[in-house]
């Protein structure tokens, strides 16, 4: 009866297709656009020894890289974190003139192509740029360094946490907080202890998701960056490297690797919404 009653939902009548029509377009497009290609990398990859595969994803100046991408992503992460919580806060507990601009602002490095961010930064803080020119005396140099690298990846990744956030921080019940401070909650236990548990499964999908861009991100750091091997180069880079020497295997190599990494970060995204979604249906 169980199946039935199972196969009966597939049947229900709707204003799209047939579930076995939109179910098999589905499948076709997902297969055209996402599973062949990709599938194209494993296939290129296989065509290498374990050994040739092993040296090339473990090379110096591919771990160098490694190490790059991977420490400045997390750090600009974190720091998307902190200070999107903060933006968030703001544009969603306070009133106040041109909010509505600022709240657009938000989502600018989703419109503004990546090379141009690139390309702004690189204006800014160049040792002879609007910024970059007072740090110089003090010996801070922040373009073509991993710092300059951290900025451009907290510039693309502010609005994946201010969006995660914002919906969960505006849907949140006040009245939890109310009767907090009603007891004698000070703000800072207010946020702690109510707030911040509410937020803090929003704030890791957020966290995710911006460090999961953060590694696949090339157009607003390669201007930044400077590209120097061991210093500011990052693992984008090295496979454009290689695929313009020709050396397609191993690209491949290193794109099956930054992609393993992806898929990673998109399991833990995929968790960290499901508890989300359980913590606040209970």
């Amino acid at each position: 009866m169980g199946i039935v009653a199972g196969m009966k939902n597939f049947r229900e009548p709707s204003v799209i297709p047939g579930f076995g029509i939109t179910l098999g377009i589905t499948l076709t497009y997902l297969g055209l656009i996402v599973l062949i290609p990709l599938s194209g990398l494993f296939i290129t990859t296989a065509g290498v020894s374990f050994a040739e595969f092993w040296k090339t994803v473990t090379s110096a100046r591919v771990l160098s890289a490694y190490r790059i991408s991977f420490g400045a992503s997390l750090a600009a992460a974190f720091i998307n974190v902190f200070f999107g919580l903060i933006v968030t806060w703001v544009l969603v507990r306070y009133k106040f003139p041109g909010k509505r601009i600022m709240d657009a602002m938000v989502d600018l490095p989703f419109a503004l192509p990546t090379a141009v961010a690139g390309i702004a930064l690189t204006a800014l803080y160049a040792p002879q740029g609007w910024i970059g020119r007072y740090f110089e005396p003090l010996g801070v140099k922040i373009a073509f360094t991993p710092l300059g690298i951290t900025i451009a990846l907290v510039f693309i990744g502010l609005p994946f946490v201010v969006r995660t956030v914002q919906p969960v921080l505006e849907d949140m019940n006040r009245e939890y907080e109310e009767a907090a401070v009603s007891l004698g909650a000070t703000r800072w236990q207010t946020f702690y202890y109510v707030i911040l548990p509410e937020l803090t499964p929003a704030l890791m999908t957020g966290f995710a998701m911006a460090l999961a861009r953060a590694l696949g991100e090339y157009g607003s750091v390669i201007f930044i960056a400077g590209n120097m091997p061991g210093v500011s180069e990052i693992i984008p880079l090295i496979i454009i490297t290689k695929l313009e020497q020709y050396d397609y295997t191993g690209a491949t190599s290193i794109a099956v690797v930054m992609l393993l990494a992806s898929f990673l970060m998109l399991f833990a995204i995929n968790l960290l919404q499901a508890w989300s979604r359980r913590r606040r249906d209970e």
